[in-house]
């Protein structure tokens, strides 16, 4: 049984991400910070799971090296999903920046010190179409695209951070001499099925949808897609020989607010979901009262859409449509009592 190290397995990708893995039979050694919410968090994705393998949880800090160097000890492959994502954006990039590069660095040193075959890093959607001006704002983006950490009227402290880990991976990998592997996949706003309260911070494009809280639409979209998906494209990245040394986005399509919410309303009719488009100088008012939108104000204007042929041709990758992630999304949070 082969063993996978995935980090943060708590959070809403990495455990999907683990059931799928257990239910091919590999043997999943699942990181977390600290052991207190473990057993709780184990026993939810094990109920999820119905295959061969097995998960195990072993403690460990994106900024501890030592506790990487553990970890990794008989590990065949990893899966690098753990990275800081505020709800609010920090003041300081440091304080989002060095976590997450530094941590990538330190699963990446501990992996090769250890003879890991392959480490899949989940990077982002925000490495790659961000840092824009004018109409480049509204383009189409394939895997060649960088996101310029300069410019940071239209990045936020995630965007760089994501950007600034995933470039220190490719030239660690450039200049180590251990034969190690890395592939890497960049997901767009990732949605679908909620197991548990702690989701990531993309749910709340529908939960504040659906939950009565928004009393209008923001002006805004992204590319989407299904974290069952991106789940599966992580397995596909790290099995697939093609796959070694080769970045692939991982996303399903572009949605607007407005797109999402009328296709929810449809679904939902006993749910009250508004109709009305905010303008975006409306939007950035808003903002200045709700922190968790003021990550969303760089979309304001641009429509940046994602290429995922690369993923769906080399790796026969086959997302579902995002709105089957959206309605899935929203269902599994009214199931949850969370809406």
């Amino acid at each position: 049984m082969k063993k996978v190290l995935v980090t943060g397995v708590s959070g809403f990708l990495a455990s999907r991400t683990t059931i799928q893995l257990i239910d091919a039979g590999y043997e999943v050694l699942g990181s977390v910070r600290n052991m207190t919410k473990g057993d709780a968090v184990k026993k939810l994705i094990e109920a999820e799971t119905s295959g061969p393998g097995k998960l195990t949880l072993v403690e460990a800090d994106l900024l501890d090296i030592d506790s990487w160097n553990r970890a990794v000890e008989g590990v065949d492959y990893v899966q690098h999903i753990a990275s800081p994502f505020p709800e609010v954006m920090p003041k300081n990039d440091a304080d989002i920046v060095v976590p997450a590069r530094e941590g990538c660095l330190n699963v990446l040193k501990a992996a090769a010190q250890a003879g890991v075959k392959r480490v899949v890093l989940t990077s982002s959607t925000g490495a790659i179409g961000y840092g824009k001006n004018g109409n480049l704002r509204k383009s189409t983006f394939t895997e060649r695209d960088w996101t310029n950490t300069d410019d940071k009227r239209d990045t936020t402290a995630y965007f760089r951070s994501k950007t600034i880990a995933e470039r220190a991976a490719w030239e660690f990998i450039d200049s180590n001499q251990s034969g190690m592997e890395l592939s890497v996949v960049c997901p767009g706003a990732i949605l679908g099925p909620v197991m548990y309260k702690d989701t990531s911070s993309s749910i709340n494009i529908v939960l504040k949808t659906i939950d009565g809280s928004a009393p209008a639409i923001p002006p805004v979209g992204f590319d989407i897609v299904d974290v069952r998906d991106v789940a599966s494209l992580l397995i596909k990245a790290m099995e697939l020989p093609q796959a070694a040394g080769q970045r692939y986005i991982g996303a399903a399509g572009y949605l607007s607010f407005k797109e999402v919410a009328d296709h929810l309303r449809k679904q939902l009719p006993n749910r009250k979901i508004p109709k009305l488009v905010l303008p975006g100088w409306a939007l950035r008012l808003f903002a200045l009262t709700d922190k968790t939108v003021g990550p969303i104000l760089i979309e304001i204007g641009a429509e940046r859409k994602m290429n995922a042929t690369k993923a769906r041709q080399e790796l026969s990758w086959s997302p579902r449509k995002p709105e089957e992630a959206a309605l899935a999304t929203a269902k599994s949070l009214i199931a949850l009592n969370l809406a």
